[in-house]
This record gives C-alpha cells, structure tokens and sequence, in this order.
C-alpha cells in the first residue's frame, strides 16, 4: 500500500484533488495502459525498449510522489509513455513531423491542462504534477514534451493564472482537451533574453480595439506542418511609447489562427535536436484584435511573463531530469551487457566513473526539483532564485549525463537507433530555452545579494 502519505503541510498547499478526467483515464484505459509497468530494461539500449515506472518506483507520500494522485498521475503518464509515445518517437523525431494524433490522445488522458482548475476541462493539479508529466514524457520523447509544454504552460497555465473568467470559459476548454493547440510568444529575432526590447507593438484603436504589428520568432507550436499555423497563442507586444518604463509597456494577448493579418512567417527545421517539436516564425501585418482579447491589464504583462516564466523554468528542468534517468538506465543496462577483456564494461573504473557521477548528479538533480516544486505556488510570483537555480543545474545535468551515456555505449550510443544520442542532441535547447543559462547566472546572484545567510 506504500508509505503513510506525509501531513498536508509539508507540501504546497494548492495541490489539489486529481480531476475526474484523470481519474476516469486511469479507470477507462485498456488495461495494458492501466497496469504499472515492469522495471525499464533497455536491451542494449536501444530506443524500442521498454520505458516506464520502475517496480521499486518511489511510493505515495514520497518526495518524488507526494500524495496518491501524484503517484497516480505517474503511472498514467509512464503507461502512455510505454505504449504510445516511446513507439513512435525515432520515426517522427527523423522526419521533423509533429504527432498530432498523439497531441490529442494526451488532451483525452487529460493531461494538457494539468495545472488547470476542473472548472475549465483542467486536472487542477499543481506544479509537482507538472514536473511528473514533463519528466516521464521527456525519459522518451523530449521533443513531443517541449511542444506539450509550450501548449499546457506557455499557454494553458499562462491563460489559467492571467486570464478572466470569461476568457478562461471561452479559451481553455478546447485547449485542455486537445481540440485545438496553443502556443506563447515572447521571443523576437533581436529580442530574446532582453525581452523587454521587444519591438511586436499593439495600438488601441477608437473603438476599443488593438492592432497588433511585428514578428515572433522561435515559437513553439507556432506551425503544425510546414505550412499551417497552430490555433491559438497568447502574444506579448509593447504597448507604449519609449517615454513608459519597459517593465510597464508591455501587454499580453490573445490571437487565433484565421485573424486576418496573421501568418506562419515560417517553419524553422533542420535544427539540432527537438526535431518533432515544430518551431516557427508567427507575423503580424495589422492584425485587429478585439479588446476581449487583452489578457489583463494594458502594461501589466510583465508580473504575467515573470510568473509563468517560473513555472516554465520548473518543468524544463523536470525534462533534463527525464532525459538523464532515460541516459542512466541506457548506460548502466549496456554497462553490464556489454563485454571487453574478457570483463563486463561495468567492471572498469572509467566507466564506473560515469555511470557513478551521472547517478549521483540525477538524484540530486531530482531532488532539488521537487523540493522547489512543492514549494511553487503557481498563483504567485517571486520564487526566482530556486526556478532559475533548478533550471541551470537539471538542464546541463541531463545533458551531461546524455553525453556520458554516449561515452559508455561508445559507437553504439553515437547512432540514432539508440535512444542516447538523440536525447543528447535534444538536451542541448533546455540550457538555451526559457532562459539561458547566462540569465540564471544573472537573476539568481542579485537575488542572492538579499539574502543573510545560505538556506
């Protein structure tokens, strides 16, 4: 039965109960889908192998899963991982093509409004469950993760937390079910961790209305092919004049796909990981926006961006500790597969460095992430120095223990019919997206200047 689950107090007291469309996935999935999977052995580690949650997996009222609904969630999410994600991951990473199907079937398990009140079609959930979902999808298929999160972070919990009541009833439900998919833009191509100089601006018209004018740029589900356009995004432009603080010009909007005007400037491909996840450029030639659409207050976007940026930061180093669990069990199961000299490669201490630090690192790692997880409320911001302190150690973390991985298997590792190399190459954008790792530097040492004393 597990462990007694900890007092409530110990964890963040949003969590809430999981919603009756996870509970009902969990109740209605076939049962090859409902089962908790065996302990993931990776035969040579190749990318067709058996991914899921461990038979010894941390129990309810762990830190890892906090409360039966946390542990529930887990299972889910590795049962889907095992047979419907992990299957098609290789092939729709090889031809840069993103998984629509499987975009939707997450919305039915009800997943994609994870942190959503039920109101809404959401799980009403909190941030530890975030991290469980990105974390388990990532140990497979970082790129379908990245475009789930750019849909139920960037979008859904963006909207969730900033948006009216009569836009969240208006907007969310089809975002949460998976009926149409969402997106963010911030990014521009001269502003990108100087987000402020953002030059996409929007001008109120007489009537009330906004016309919005510029480019995004690097916008994740920001095209679902090589010619169409996502549905939905929440975009941010400066709606002020250079007189006006930059921290309170800039607002927050919602624009949809069919507003004439608006463009897939164009799909971005040949990029060196995240292949199935597509990236774009979104354009914005005197598109007019009803006032319905502005999210907030005019200028008050900036407390918007700056919390759900921690949130985001949360999750996509919950993806750089999937990817280094996956890389973990890769090298370890070849480590004792493998021979040479006559002895298991695990026998030699230069691998037994690698497969010794990379565990090490991943726990830590883990740790860290849900402890500020737990810690996050999702309504509030000022959590900056632990989300962009877990982002700048998990991201670099997974990528680092991707790399050892390569390093075990050796030649084997370096092909893409092995899972490793293309977490490897995928692990790379987590130091970039969201927030460089320059940036973490920056932010977290003048938070730290407020401080007396170390934790």
């Amino acid at each position: 039965a597990g462990l007694p689950l900890q007092p409530a107090s110990k964890f963040n007291q949003g969590t809430r109960a999981m919603s009756s469309a996870v509970a009902r996935s969990l109740r209605s999935a076939p049962a090859s889908a409902r089962r908790l999977p065996g302990r993931a052995v990776l035969s040579r580690a190749r990318s067709t192998a058996a991914v899921g949650v461990a038979d010894d997996a941390e129990p309810q009222g762990s830190l890892f899963n906090p409360t039966a609904e946390h542990y529930a969630l887990r299972e889910l999410c590795a049962a889907f991982v095992r047979d419907e994600v992990e299957p098609q991951a290789l092939e729709f990473n090889r031809a840069e093509r993103f998984n629509h199907p499987l975009f939707r079937r997450a919305g039915e398990l009800g997943l994609l409004g994870v942190t959503v009140d039920p109101e809404y079609g959401g799980a009403g959930m909190d941030a530890a469950a975030a991290c469980i979902v990105h974390e388990e999808l990532s140990a497979s298929d970082p790129a379908f993760c990245l475009s789930y999160l750019a849909h139920s972070q960037l979008f859904v919990n963006n909207l969730a937390r900033n948006g009216s009541a009569e836009q969240k009833a208006a907007w969310l439900p089809a975002a949460c079910s998976g009926e149409a998919i969402g997106g963010m833009g911030m990014s521009e191509p001269e502003a990108g961790t100087d987000v402020l100089g953002m030059r996409t601006r929007a001008e109120q018209q007489a009537d009330g209305s906004w016309l919005l004018n510029g480019g995004k740029m690097w916008i994740t589900n920001g095209a679902v092919s090589d010619t169409d356009l996502g549905d939905r995004y929440l975009i941010y432009a400066r709606t002020a004049g250079p007189e006006v603080k930059a921290s309170k010009a800039v607002s927050l909007f919602y624009v949809e796909r069919g507003m004439a005007g608006f463009s897939l400037g164009q799909r971005l491909k040949d990029k060196c990981g995240m292949r199935a996840s597509p990236t774009a450029e979104l354009v914005f030639e005197n598109v007019s926006l009803p006032a319905a659409n502005l999210i907030g207050q005019p200028g008050g976007a900036t407390v918007c961006m700056m919390r759900n940026l921690e949130i985001e930061r949360v999750v996509l180093a919950a993806m750089g500790v999937g990817i280094a669990r996956r890389s973990l069990e890769a090298m370890n199961a070849y480590a004792t597969d493998r021979r040479a000299f006559g002895a298991s490669l695990r026998d030699f201490g230069q691998i037994q460095r690698h497969i010794a630090e990379s565990y090490a690192e991943y726990m830590a790692g883990k740790t860290y992430l849900y402890q500020t997880a737990l810690g996050l409320d999702l309504d509030a911001a000022g959590n900056r120095l632990d989300t962009d302190g877990v982002k700048l150690y998990c991201t670099t973390m997974g990528k680092n223990v991707a790399d050892r991985a390569i390093q075990v298997m050796g030649g084997y590792g370096y092909m893409g019919e092995y899972a490793v190399e293309r977490l490897w190459r995928d692990a790379k954008l987590l130091e970039i997206g969201g927030g460089t790792l320059e940036s973490h530097h920056k932010n977290m040492v003048r938070d730290m200047s407020q401080l007396d004393a170390m934790p």
